[in-house]
């Protein structure tokens, strides 16, 4: 049975993932800073370990994965944190807590995780970033900025780590109808707006991700590393289509 650790575990992204896992035959530490939710999931699910963590922490995550006990095969990197308003009100603090989670978070955890997969020889780790940090989202903070900055950071971590077997690659969600964002497309006009506006002409759900994680770390994507898979139906390349034109002749 393989291992697998999944951050932000306790509900929308994270859970599906880790139900998928457990689905594909992994054994999960479903970690959280809350253990309510954590719990709940190993309560429903077999071969779920919930743990609680403060990712910023060097020494909770270390303690967390000595708790789990094994190397892990995968770890995937999805909690994530936001503060929505304006730059020019935004808080110092609640800026720099987004980049203490999204960023140096995500690479306490992962520099725990690679010392570990280095003595086992292989390992896959998948960054949950953002369609946010290739495109800004205005009132989305500090977030746009750490998830580009977590996508810079996988490529080097494919390239530093790479020789001891380990691949890296990030995926990034554009409109998903879950987690963060699940409050937000509560609202049906909402909805309608932004699902609207994907070529596919539907929002992403939480089990769309998780299965493009998935793929990157089975042994299918042996041979991808450094990359970020965009999951979005195809909106970030819309803008055009988005915008009126002049019609060309023969239209």
């Amino acid at each position: 049975m393989k291992n697998a650790i999944v951050t932000g575990a306790g509900g929308g992204i994270g859970a599906c993932i880790t139900e998928l896992a457990v689905n594909l035959g992994y054994r999960v530490a479903a970690i959280d800073v809350q253990p309510g939710s954590v719990n709940e999931l190993a309560d429903r699910l077999d071969n779920v370990i919930p743990l609680i963590a403060d990712i910023t922490n060097p020494e909770s995550v270390k303690e967390t994965f000595d708790a789990f006990g094994s190397v892990p095969d995968l770890l995937v990197n999805n909690a994530g944190l936001v503060r929505f308003g304006p730059l020019e009100d935004l808080a110092v603090q609640d800026f720099q807590d987004v980049v203490n989670v999204n960023l140096v978070g995500s690479f306490i955890v992962a520099k725990e995780a690679a010392a570990r997969m280095k003595t086992a020889g292989s390992g896959a780790i998948v960054n949950i970033t953002s369609m946010g940090g290739i495109h800004p989202a205005p009132g989305s903070g500090a977030y746009g900025a750490t998830k580009s900055g977590l996508a810079q950071m996988t490529q080097l971590m494919s390239v530093e780590w790479g020789p001891y077997g380990i691949r890296v690659n990030a995926v990034a969600p554009g409109f998903i109808d879950a987690g963060m964002s699940a409050p937000f497309f509560k609202d049906k006009a909402v909805r309608r707006q932004r699902g609207g506006g994907v070529p596919l002409r539907r929002l992403g759900t939480a089990e769309d991700v998780a299965k493009a994680v998935m793929f990157l770390a089975s042994d299918d994507a042996a041979y991808i590393s450094g990359q970020e898979i965009v999951i979005d139906g195809g909106v970030i390349n819309s803008v055009l289509a988005q915008l009126p034109r002049e019609q060309q002749a023969g239209q």
